[in-house]
């Protein structure tokens, strides 16, 4: 019996440091890059850009269990807000990211109000019409957003006195910033908020019987991942230093989408871990040249195949099992013998 519940035991250890390993190995690359330098540099600042992109989609997605192909709508509005005021009105960088901010939650409430009482596939095309919507308007408003020739010379992110210049610098910066983030997802998702959304993603009609205002918190979900996805567009415009309609159209819900699926939709860790994986994923096969796309694409599928749950929740299901064949043991009725 002893050895049995040891066995047990080390088992479900060794699924919980399974289920940590993904995201240390995760911040471990971010730390090369940082360290290393170079081209390195550039690839972990997209995918940390990326990992507040993507967390603001689990929570709406994952934790909420709705459909958005919209969220590059939001991205957008917090990019351009940043890059017009910064470059043709001074405004600083920081108070320029709080602004864009404040408008892709305005946007939301005003976008989100009539569209969340839709459901399924029907909330999914409205999104994904919100976001191409927003990706004309940059492509169209010429005298604000100068259409496909972009705009350039946006200042990098400071805050007072102080100016990221330089590529460490910023990676630094987007460390932090991913850290917040992070912990702000596991406090919503561990909150009064965050258990009535997963109660929300499993039934709407349960939810509502246990006296969850559905459709309230489905649209603060919404409003919540917009937050997170304006500070990723204002991000990625003050790091790049140049914005144009191509950077937030519909590619980056395909790559926002790949990158959930693949680190962990519902986990905390998986929109970084996903992050780090597609952004370092080609770079990894391009020395097969032509080979490169269909290495990656079948990379891709092996993945999502060998692990559903994503890169972030392997070896957890080694320990759920064990919990709950024990507690299954200790409710089973004894059987009469024959």
């Amino acid at each position: 019996m002893t050895s049995s519940r040891d066995f047990t035991w080390l088992s479900a250890s060794l699924g919980a440091a399974l289920g940590y390993l993904p995201a240390l190995l995760a911040v471990a690359l971010v730390v090369y890059a940082i360290v290393a330098g170079g081209y390195f540099v550039a690839l972990a600042g997209f995918a940390l850009i990326y990992a507040i992109f993507v967390t603001g989609l689990n929570i709406f997605m994952g934790y909420a269990g709705q459909a958005s192909f919209g969220q590059n709508a939001f991205a957008a509005i917090g990019g351009y807000t940043s890059a017009v005021l910064t470059t043709a009105y001074g405004v600083p960088p920081m108070a320029a990211l709080v602004i864009g901010v404040i408008g892709a939650v305005v946007c939301a409430l005003l976008i989100g109000y009539p569209t969340l009482r839709l459901k399924g596939h029907y909330l999914a095309m409205a999104t994904l019409a919100i976001g191409l919507i927003v990706y004309e308007i940059t492509v169209q408003w010429q005298s604000v957003t100068k259409g496909y020739m972009g705009i350039s010379g946006i200042p990098p992110l400071g805050i007072g006195s102080f100016e990221a210049a330089s590529d460490r610098e910023q990676l630094v910066l987007l460390s932090v910033l991913v850290a917040l983030c992070m912990a702000s997802a596991w406090l919503i998702r561990h909150s009064r908020f965050g258990r009535a959304l997963v109660a929300l993603s499993g039934s709407e009609e349960a939810a509502r019987a246990l006296g969850i205002d559905v459709a309230r918190y489905k649209l603060a979900a919404f409003v919540v991942s917009a937050v997170y996805a304006a500070i990723a567009g204002s991000l990625f415009v003050h790091i790049v230093g140049f914005v144009s309609p191509e950077v937030f159209g519909l590619s980056m819900v395909v790559l926002g989408f790949t990158m959930l699926y693949v680190g962990g939709i519902s986990t905390i860790t998986g929109p970084l871990v996903g992050a780090v994986v597609i952004n370092l994923l080609p770079e990894t096969v391009r020395g097969l040249k032509e080979y490169q796309d269909l290495v990656y694409g079948a990379a891709l599928i092996l993945l999502l195949i060998y692990a559903p749950g994503g890169l972030a929740a392997l070896g957890w299901h080694q320990r759920k099992p064990a919990a709950k064949s024990a507690a299954a043991a200790k409710l089973e009725p004894v059987k009469a013998q024959p």
